[in-house]
């Protein structure tokens, strides 16, 4: 065996130059990137199963030990598999026995190609091995006996044809020679025509049928190899005293043309041959050579009479573009004299085969980041026809990202991408491939491949709004989920996977967990409007590709107000903390006389906080009357001398929440002469005064801590506003148009809309919005334009 590497195309022959050897070269250089070498081996037939041609992977330089990764093999597109590669070693080995004779025809130069395929990155090597002959057949006649009948008056040097007989082996292993049983009159002579040996038997001395009339000889024709084989033909010359003109041909060689889808019973051509002879001397009758192969038999025909050739079964130029024909003609004399003329039927082709596609590597899944000029796959192109009817242009049908690239040998493409993939826009792909021939009537081949797009993290998670606004009611449960939050991601799998963290760094943050599968935020305490009323936190989505990508957003949280808070009683409160109080006027006060002022306040706002007040007991419903907004208490008439001297009046405080909240106050009002009451007033006046001076401590802390809250709100929300790029806004101020209790209402914008949580006392043009909660106003827009309940 023997090994050479070929750079390019193969080679037909073993010899080499340099000039052939650089220009082969140069193509690897340039299309060097899929197939680097040819490597050609040299092995007899007939060798054994396993026995190794050679070492591939180490004349192609390749690392033994990544063979394997590298999925090293042999992709030959042949129907019978003879080679393997050992994917440890990377030698290349015989996987079936190989008959020379089988495969190859003839005596010519017999190779086989295989197509050596490496992945990571994809590679293609070619192979040529060269099949060698061994001489394992010997030479054979068809027949093992041939008759002569000769006149006796035939003149030496005469010519007689003999049986050729048949070897298939190839070169030094086919005939070489004949030879013959020693005798007086004949001798044999071997002439050759192209590739083939043809014996005659020669007369090289008269014939005496009285002395002897019949004549066995022993022919042999042996090869050429060694050892030597031979076989042996049995040739019988009957003497006769008759006929001595042959027939003669008209042509020595007839050719002729024919295209290969010419129809069944078609006359070929006709053979004439004539005698000058009489009689049955000169009648003629042609057979064909009993030496032809047995195809020509079963695809032609030949009159015995008219010489005419037809055609008895289809011919096909792939299988076989030339037939040679020997013609026998033979006279029907005493002996019979015969001879042989060729007839050359040669095949012409015609477009009846469409081209073939043979896939040999295809990565059906391709990730979405492939750079332009990825190859995906190879694919070879066959055409049985020849000339201009295997001639193929292929192209990529389907308006796809795809393209084909040629390879530095003819009709071998690889499938490379030309553009970049979005999986997100299209994750499946058909490539339809076609293959057209040249010929005069045009043949197609199609071939879809299926590629399916994989996905990378290539996508960030995205919430519905950069900003969200959620409004959770104050006293909620601990523990208990109050919103949740939601991503997507156009990603798939893995990739589109997301959880869910509080981004730390805010104060209120630990007060809240988020659920990582579905974003579900649940508070860990319960809140209180009266402490906190708005807040942010920032949430982060993460997926789970590699690298991972996220993104925040920023919640802002409103608490809505509950009435949670009854009102509490800020006048009268008696020395010993309960609402109770004692007035003295006297008898003589007209109507309208102001009693006193009972004075409430409720920690809640809106509806909640708007306090009413109301007698719920009296003693004389006629003397006294309660403003229900103001808690003043006047007198409805003039006391009369029947009057009683005290009263007891009890007043109820009450809020405006779905579930109102009370607090009741009991005024004692005494009824004294005008000279005691001047007389109580001065000594009541110390101490009234220092009760003023308490209440007037109480209010200015309670008034003071609003304030402050108030203020620390308004600069809360104005660094806000500050810090955002969007039209969100959120202020809260303080209602100034209220009198008599001390109740509040506050006022908060977003965006171009407005919005106020009354108080006791709603400004003019105010409307009551129903299904808020009880507490909140839809206030006139002074800008001109009417706003909509949030």
């Amino acid at each position: 065996m023997c090994c050479r590497i070929m750079m390019g195309s193969p080679r037909r022959h073993r010899s080499s130059d340099s000039r052939w050897f650089h220009f082969y070269l140069s193509l690897l250089l340039i299309f060097g990137k899929h197939a680097l070498a040819e490597l050609r081996y040299s092995i007899p037939e007939e060798m054994k199963e396993g026995t190794s041609v050679g070492n591939v992977a180490k004349d192609l330089g390749l690392d033994k030990t990544y063979l394997i990764d590298r999925r090293f093999r042999v992709v030959s597109g042949s129907k019978d598999a003879f080679f393997e590669v050992n994917p440890n070693s990377g030698a290349l080995q015989i996987l079936k026995k190989i008959d020379r004779e089988e495969l190859c025809q003839g005596s010519g130069v017999c190779t086989m190609e295989l197509k050596i395929l490496v992945e990571n990155p994809l590679e293609m090597h070619h192979v040529v091995i060269e099949i060698t002959d061994i001489n394992d057949h010997s030479p054979s006649f068809s027949e093992k006996e041939q008759q002569f009948k000769i006149a006796e008056h035939t003149s030496p040097g005469t010519r007689f044809d003999l049986h050729a007989a048949r070897d298939p082996d190839a070169g030094i292993n086919s005939i070489r020679t004949y030879t013959l049983t020693s005798n007086d009159h004949f001798e044999i002579d071997v002439s050759q025509s192209d590739e083939d040996k043809t014996p005659y038997l020669v007369l090289k001395k008269s014939l005496d049928r009285e002395q002897k009339s019949k004549h066995v000889l022993f022919v042999t024709a042996v090869d050429g190899g060694k050892p030597q084989r031979s076989g042996t033909l049995n040739v019988s010359i009957i003497v006769l005293d008759t006929n001595d003109n042959r027939p003669v041909f008209s042509q020595d060689t007839y050719q002729v043309e024919i295209y290969e889808n010419v129809p069944v019973g078609t006359i070929v051509t006709r053979v004439n041959a004539t005698d000058t002879d009489e009689g049955n001397n000169g009648e003629i009758e042609f057979t064909l050579s009993k030496t032809l192969a047995r195809k020509v038999y079963d695809i032609f025909e030949l009159n015995r009479v008219s010489g005419e050739i037809k055609l008895k079964g289809a011919v096909d130029f792939e299988e076989t573009e030339i037939y040679k024909i020997d013609v026998q003609a033979s006279d029907k004399g005493t002996p019979p004299l015969t001879s042989r003329c060729r007839v050359i039927i040669k095949v012409k082709d015609v477009n009846d085969n469409p081209p073939e596609i043979e896939v040999t590597s295809l990565s059906n899944t391709v990730s979405e980041d492939s750079k332009p000029g990825t190859v995906i796959s190879l694919i070879s192109l066959t055409d049985k026809d020849s000339g201009v009817n295997g001639k193929i242009i292929s192209s990529i049908t389907s308006d796809v990202p795809f393209e084909l690239k040629p390879s530095y040998k003819e009709n071998i493409y690889s499938v490379v991408t030309k553009g970049f993939l979005d999986r997100e826009q299209v994750s499946h792909y058909e490539i339809t491939i076609k293959a057209t021939d040249c010929g005069e009537r045009l043949l197609s081949t199609f071939k879809i491949l299926n590629i399916q797009i994989s996905d990378v993290n290539d996508n960030i998670p995205l919430f519905s709004q950069n900003t969200l606004q959620f409004y959770v009611s104050e006293n909620n449960v601990a523990g208990g989920s109050i919103f949740s939050v939601g991503a997507t991601d156009k990603d798939v799998n893995e990739n589109a996977v997301l959880s869910y963290q509080i981004a730390r760094g805010n104060e209120l943050a630990m007060f809240l967990s988020v659920n990582s599968d579905n974003g579900q935020i649940s508070a860990l305490k319960s809140f209180d409007f009266e402490t906190l009323k708005t807040f942010q936190f920032q949430v982060v989505a993460t997926d789970s590709g590699t690298p991972s990508l996220s993104r925040n957003v920023t919640v802002h949280v409103f608490i809505l107000d509950q009435n949670d808070n009854a009102p509490v009683i800020l006048y009268p409160v008696s020395s010993n903390g309960s609402a109770e109080g004692v007035e003295e006027i006297p008898r003589n006060v007209n109507a309208g006389h102001l009693v006193t002022k009972v004075r409430a306040y409720d920690a809640d706002i809106g509806y909640n906080g708007w306090l009413l007040f109301s007698l719920q007991e009296v003693t004389a419903h006629s003397l006294f009357g309660l403003d229900r907004y103001t808690g003043q208490i006047r007198t409805l008439r003039s006391f009369t001398e029947t009057d009683e001297a005290e009263h007891k009046l009890l007043i109820l405080v009450k809020d405006n929440g779905n579930v109102s909240l009370s607090a009741t106050a009991t005024v004692i009002v005494k009824l004294v002469e005008p000279r005691e009451a001047f007389a109580a007033a001065d000594v009541k006046s110390a101490t009234k005064d220092d009760e003023d001076n308490n209440v007037t401590f109480y209010l200015m802390i309670t008034l003071g801590s609003v304030s402050t809250l108030f203020l620390i709100s308004i600069i809360v929300l104005i660094a806000m506003q500050c810090s955002k790029s969007t039209d969100y806004t959120s202020k809260y101020l303080q209602e100034t148009n209220y009198d008599g209790t001390l109740c509040h209402s506050i006022q908060y914008r977003s965006g171009d809309k407005r919005y106020m949580l009354v108080g006791p006392r709603m400004s003019i043009g105010s409307t009551i919005v129903p299904g808020s909660h009880a507490n909140t106003l839809v206030l006139p827009d002074r800008r001109g334009t009417s706003t909509e309940v949030r």
